[in-house]
């Protein structure tokens, strides 16, 4: 199976990458804006037609897209994640190759969730900021694309290789310095957001396992379960062997709480406050509760998660630890 894989220097896209090198009867060809890319061609400015060449000399029977931007201005989300699409969509449209296309959405697309509740694909998208917007609108044109396509909306990823401005990655990051200072007590606030962590390992499993079904539309990748980043703070401790307190605290004044160094939820719309403030108090944009209805996964792609939060967080702390 020939494979080109967009984006493959980025966070999921190193596990996809080294995920799909490890099947034998993979051929695959990496595509992006980095010097480790087999072919260098930013998504964002490159012509379809300049793609649609390259895609007819490949050609693959499977495009894989993990490019992408998670920060930046509404313009610049706007386009990475939604003219970079439209260049891949029209240049597929255009080529002879009739490759397959798998999409990497994300739960931002969705927004806030009932409390309790697991949100399934047909849920109303409703995102609570820019980059929620970017990434919706990409998948819808995905979804109109007329190509064979499916979307996976990835929900939090954690595991080795997380971002430091990630929650879990600030978790670690804060416990690391309070260890290398001898501090016995650490101070974090928003630890009641709870989210579906699901490890990076095991999404870049779910993409293979899309490349190789016939499954099209948008499926849900998580592990069905949400966890307090209270909780995930206290497993953090425990695998670091932090023996320390830790104490949660508000901002004073502030209805959006977060963790230390978490940017303000209001920059993401261009530095204008949002209009409901107490909506979205997250810069995800998907307020104090998320979690997948990953039964889709599991039906049509044959798909469960296999790796614990447990170890994805050892594996966020071994990379943390080595920096003290």
């Amino acid at each position: 199976m020939r494979v080109l894989l967009l984006g493959s220097s980025g966070y999921l896209g190193r596990y996809v990458a080294d995920h799909l090198l490890a099947d034998p009867s993979v051929q695959l060809t990496a595509l992006g804006r980095g010097d480790d890319a087999d072919v260098r061609f930013d998504l964002a400015t490159g012509s379809p037609g300049a793609l649609t060449r390259f895609l007819d000399a490949v050609h693959p029977g499977v495009v894989i897209n993990c490019a992408g931007a998670t920060r930046g201005g509404a313009r610049e989300l706007t386009r990475h994640n939604t003219v970079a699409v439209a260049t891949v969509c029209e240049a597929m449209r255009r080529s002879g190759c009739a490759a397959r296309l798998v999409q990497l959405g994300c739960a931002s697309e969705y927004g806030p969730s009932q409390q309790g509740s697991s949100t399934a694909e047909d849920a109303m998208p409703r995102p609570g900021g820019p980059y929620g917007v970017s990434k919706l609108a990409a998948t819808e044109l995905v979804l109109g694309s007329g190509l064979d396509a499916i979307v996976l909306r990835v929900f939090s990823p954690a595991g080795p290789g997380t971002p430091a401005g990630s929650p879990l990655g600030r978790l670690a990051e804060a416990m690391r310095r309070a260890m290398q200072a001898g501090d016995n007590e650490l101070r974090l606030s928003g630890l009641g957001v709870q989210r579906d962590f699901v490890d990076v390992r095991d999404v870049a499993r779910a993409v293979h396992a899309a490349s190789l079904s016939a499954a099209q539309g948008v499926v849900n990748i998580g592990t069905g379960r949400a966890v307090r980043l209270r909780d995930a703070a206290a497993v953090l401790a425990r695998v670091a062997g932090f023996g320390g307190s830790l104490h949660e605290v508000d901002i004073p004044g502030s209805r959006q709480p977060s963790l230390p160094g978490q940017p303000n939820p209001g920059a993401e719309h261009s530095g204008h406050a949002p209009a409901t403030p107490a909506a979205y108090p997250y810069p995800d944009g998907c307020g104090a509760w998320q979690q997948a209805d990953v039964r889709t996964a599991r039906d049509r792609l044959g798909w469960r998660p296999r790796i614990a939060l447990e170890e994805s967080l050892a594996d966020i702390w071994m990379e943390a630890a080595c920096r003290i």
